[in-house]
């Protein structure tokens, strides 16, 4: 063949491909094809969202939750798919850490509130959000404030999956027997319940102190009597110290329920779970402890024999509607998805249809949404509709010394107050302890 008969073949192939690709083009583009997101930018491009959560038991709500929405996305967005790697929260937390420092978090993951997720923030590794709460009134549909604990200089970075509020539950049949007709709402009334359980030989309160946290958090329930809310802030702003008459007394107060004997022997040797069955097997009188529990709670021996009431007042300070504030761990976007949009789309998707499922499969109670129905006629237990009551009245509280202040501080913290549980000290002591860890690591 020669030169000119090869060019003119050459210019004529070239003309078969162009056409076919602009074909090509234009049925991609074509009104047609599914959008594989909500703004549908996209076409059929075929997209991969990696999926970390802590929803890894098949047999909870929260995984049943999850699964429905996911198959649902992606029946609805047949070029999504939605890869999932389920872990338990420690897994989770360690993977991340590993992932973070060598700038591989997923296209969605979970993150803490306020200090816990600050690092990831300040590192670059999380998306700005605010588009996609302010889009179709996401934003107004979480409790208000609530994402206050996920932004930074006025950004979103993160949606939460609940939030929670520490009370105390106690065992109303135990109660009876022990002769206790009325709930405390006073500090020195709860000191008595204790003595009272305590002759008759009933523990009065479980908890699990060899999980530090445990004591800590109640112990920032006594704090938020004696001061109201803010505490740790105006220390970490210098308008405060650890050495301020609020927290001594608040140290005081918690010693006062240590030495009247309100909690199990061996607390320090008694992990997180073991402390919660001591209540859940009806041996204890109450726990204080995060809404998170009354799912578990509804299902173990106890059920149906369960109250709730707020934390007392102390010394006549406190505001029984202020409470100590467990916003849920929250779903973050990856600064660097090679799908960003696509994530956020799939991401305000499942925000916005999780309150519903959630409600339907009984799991509202501590949920970040505002939650719309009658949870009585829904078939929720007793103690789950009492405790919806409460949060529909929180005026607002602190959250728990971990969100709060940095790891050094934090841990000088946690083991302070773990003492207590083992002897006495003087509270001036416990109070320059934590100042000067406080002052060591600003």
């Amino acid at each position: 063949m020669n030169t000119r008969k090869m060019k003119a073949l050459a210019i004529a192939l070239t003309s078969v491909m162009i056409f076919i690709l602009a074909a090509c083009s234009s049925q991609e583009g074509s009104p047609s094809q599914s959008p594989a997101t909500e703004g549908g930018d996209s076409g059929s491009k075929e997209v991969t969202i990696t999926f970390q959560n802590i929803y890894p038991d098949p047999s909870t709500p929260s995984y049943e939750m999850m699964r429905q929405l996911v198959d649902q996305y992606q029946k609805d967005h047949p070029n999504v798919k939605i890869e999932l790697d389920s872990l338990n929260t420690d897994q989770q937390k360690l993977k991340l850490k590993t992932q973070a420092a060598s700038k591989e978090v997923p296209d969605i993951t979970i993150v803490n509130p306020a200090a816990q997720m600050k690092p990831f923030v300040e590192a670059g590794l999380l998306a700005p959000l605010n588009d996609m709460v302010d889009k179709d009134g996401l934003r107004g549909m979480y409790q208000d404030g609530l994402l206050d604990y996920y932004s930074f200089d006025g950004n979103v970075y993160a949606v939460p999956d609940g939030n929670n509020i520490e009370v105390v539950f106690y065992n109303k049949e135990i109660f009876e027997k022990a002769g206790i007709k009325e709930i405390p709402t006073t500090f020195d009334e709860l000191l008595e319940v204790v003595k009272t359980l305590k002759a008759q030989g009933i523990t009065p309160i479980a908890i699990g102190e060899k999980d530090s946290w445990t004591g800590s958090f109640l112990f920032m329930n006594v704090l938020l009597r004696t001061n109201g809310p803010g505490f740790l802030q105006d220390v970490m702003d210098g308008k405060k110290t650890f050495n301020d008459p609020a927290f001594i007394e608040a140290v005081d107060a918690f010693q006062e329920l240590v030495q009247a004997g309100a909690f199990p022997d061996g607390a320090t040797s008694i992990d997180y779970n073991a402390g919660g069955n001591i209540f859940r097997t009806g041996q204890s009188a109450m726990y204080i402890m995060g809404t998170w529990e009354t799912g578990a709670i509804d299902a173990s021996s106890v059920a149906g024999k369960v109250g709730a009431f707020q934390f007392p007042t102390v010394n006549g300070k406190g505001d029984l509607n202020e409470y100590m504030l467990a916003p849920g761990s929250a779903f973050a976007v990856s600064a660097n998805s090679e799908h960003l949009q696509e994530t956020k789309d799939f991401l305000h998707y499942f925000s916005t249809e999780m309150p519903k499922v959630q409600f339907e499969l009984k799991n509202a109670v501590g949920s970040g949404h505002k939650i719309e129905g009658d949870f009585k006629a829904a078939g929720y237990s007793d103690l789950a509709v009492s405790l919806n009551d409460l949060f529909k009245n929180i005026k607002g509280g602190d959250l728990a010394f971990d969100n709060t202040m940095n790891p050094a501080v934090t841990q000088v913290h946690l083991s302070s107050i773990q003492n207590l549980f083992v002897q006495k000290v003087d509270s001036a002591q416990v109070a320059q302890e934590h100042q000067a860890a406080f002052e060591a690591n600003k």
